[in-house]
């Protein structure tokens, strides 16, 4: 236990060391990998900004805890404003592909599992059971009592064991999709980067995730210049979470390492979410090889 004004320095490295714990908890508590690391984003943000009048921290680790448990409500109330306000409005049609990969999210998925349990009885579970937290910690992280956490875990148990995961249901991947990402990941797999530079649409947009963003096609360029002074990977192409994903591994296959996603404005890159510096996000990660 740390009782102590944390310095930048200490409080940089406590962020690097709890991020990966913070993401299996974001995780599950929005039932998707690549939004539990958005909500961690956010919560980190906002703990750098709540940092200066935190004073004396009793327990740095569950403060971080109490505010991305905070944030994860956060998301989970505007996640559920945007499909009321959807559902008021007849869509005829829908163009913007980030739409049809949320709701192949909310179709697969490990972590969607969690999502049939109420938020209070979600966040008890993981906490305890996926986290290894004791009752009275969980309590404190959440700012509630012993007792209520053990009825939200006995209660939260129960219907995980009544839960049945949905199975059946199959990602769709249209031939143009496939061609681009076979594509991408070709050109990858050969080092020709100054192929994958040509595709980049001008306003592309790079989201590297747990180290930086950058906009333009100027800037995202450095992206492949570091990626090609770098140890080999191999690309192959698959699903995450139900979106079309590509696979991330060493250059004779085993283990996925990381995965990265792709936007596309026609047979341009419109925007890349690389998870290079993020490889805890296989963990628990749904994913489907083709």
């Amino acid at each position: 236990m740390v009782d102590a004004v944390l310095t930048p320095e200490a409080f940089g490295q406590l962020l690097s060391q709890t991020r990966p714990r913070l993401h299996r908890y974001c995780a599950r508590m929005l039932g998707s990998a690549f939004d539990g690391e958005d909500v961690v984003q956010d919560a980190m943000a906002k703990a750098i900004e709540a940092l200066p009048e935190a004073g004396h921290l009793d327990n740095p680790e569950r403060w971080l805890f109490r505010i991305a448990h905070n944030t994860a409500l956060d998301a989970l109330r505007r996640r559920k404003r945007q499909a009321e306000r959807r559902s008021a409005v007849e869509l005829t049609s829908i163009e913007d592909p980030s739409a049809d990969a949320a709701a192949r999210v909310d179709s697969a998925g490990s972590f969607a599992v969690f999502l049939a349990l109420p938020p209070a009885q979600r966040a008890s579970v993981v906490l305890s059971d996926v986290l290894g937290y004791a009752n009275a910690e969980t309590a404190e992280i959440l700012e509630s009592t012993v007792a209520a956490v053990k009825a939200d875990l006995h209660r939260g148990r129960e219907k995980l064991k009544a839960q049945k995961e949905e199975q059946a249901f199959r990602p769709a991947l249209s031939a143009a999709e496939k061609a681009r990402l076979n594509n991408y990941a070709s050109l990858f797999n050969a080092r020709d980067f100054d192929a994958l530079r040509d595709l980049l649409a001008e306003d592309v947009r790079l989201d590297l995730a747990n180290r930086t963003r950058l906009n333009g096609r100027r800037d995202v360029s450095v992206y492949f210049t570091r990626y090609a002074s770098a140890p080999p990977s191999r690309f192959t192409l698959g699903f995450a979470e139900g979106q079309p994903a590509l696979l991330v591994t060493a250059p004779d296959g085993g283990d996925l390492r990381y995965v990265v996603l792709l936007g596309w404005t026609g047979d341009k890159v419109a925007s890349i979410r690389d998870f290079l510096y993020a490889p805890y996000i296989v963990d628990g990660l749904a994913i489907e090889r083709l």
